[in-house]
Parts: C-alpha cells; sequence; structure tokens
C-alpha cells in the first residue's frame, strides 16, 4: 500500500503487526478445536492464550526484527514467526501449527484479514448512504 494515499484505519489492517496478530489467532483458534477433540492438552492451549494475550490484544508488539534475523536462517515466513513464537512461549509452542500446512494458516488469516477490510469498507458506504 502507498502511505500517502491509505486511510489509517485501513492501512492498520494490512500492517505486519495485524498481519502477525492474525497470524497467531488462527495459530491459537487451531490449537482450540484441537483441544476440543482431545489431541491437545486444554490446559497447554490456556497457556498459550495467556502468554499471547498482550500480543493479540495490541498491548505489545512483534519484534519485526527477530523475525526476519529467523526468517534470514530459516528461508520461509512461517517458520520464523512459529520459531520467534516459540522464545516467546517455550515448550507450549509445540502445539502451534499442529496438523496445519502454512498454506492452512496463511489463506486462512488473509481471508480475516480481506473481511476486517470490507467490513470497513461497508460501514463506510453505509455512512456515504447516511449522508446522501
Amino acid at each position: 500500500m502507498i502511505p500517502r494515499y491509505t486511510l489509517e484505519r485501513m492501512g492498520k489492517i494490512w500492517s505486519e503487526q495485524n498481519k502477525l496478530r492474525t497470524w497467531l489467532k488462527v495459530e491459537l483458534a487451531v490449537c482450540k478445536a484441537w483441544a476440543e477433540l482431545g489431541r491437545i492438552p486444554k490446559e497447554e492451549v490456556s497457556k498459550l492464550e495467556k502468554t499471547f494475550e498482550d500480543y493479540l490484544s495490541g498491548k505489545k508488539e512483534f519484534d519485526t526484527e527477530r523475525i526476519k534475523e529467523i526468517e534470514k536462517t530459516t528461508n520461509h515466513d512461517v517458520i520464523a514467526f512459529l520459531t520467534y513464537l516459540r522464545e516467546i512461549a517455550g515448550e507450549s509452542a509445540r502445539y502451534l501449527h499442529f496438523g496445519m500446512t502454512s498454506s492452512d494458516m496463511l489463506d486462512t488469516a488473509l481471508a480475516l484479514q480481506i473481511k476486517e477490510a470490507g467490513n470497513l469498507i461497508l460501514e463506510d458506504i453505509e455512512e456515504l448512504l447516511s449522508v446522501l
């Protein structure tokens, strides 16, 4: 996106921090689903949620420089992100990405960002219609 032409609200949706936050949301949602099926201990999912709650709320930001540094070694964006999460969460992070491909996570996260952007556009259309 070209910053000078991007509305701030839309730019936030497509920011690196929000992309990583969305990746994490997908990872945790899959962990919850596996826990419901009894394949992952529920207490481990609770630990992960507690560990990452400040990242999900936006109180803490992901260290994108650290993730890029890891990616230089792994040559893979998702593996770099998961490695970074393991640095934060320790052993509980072994349940992240369980049963998924990188495409599963990336495609789902992208769909969530598209939905978020679409909702923003719909809100603006509603506002415009009310003015007209």
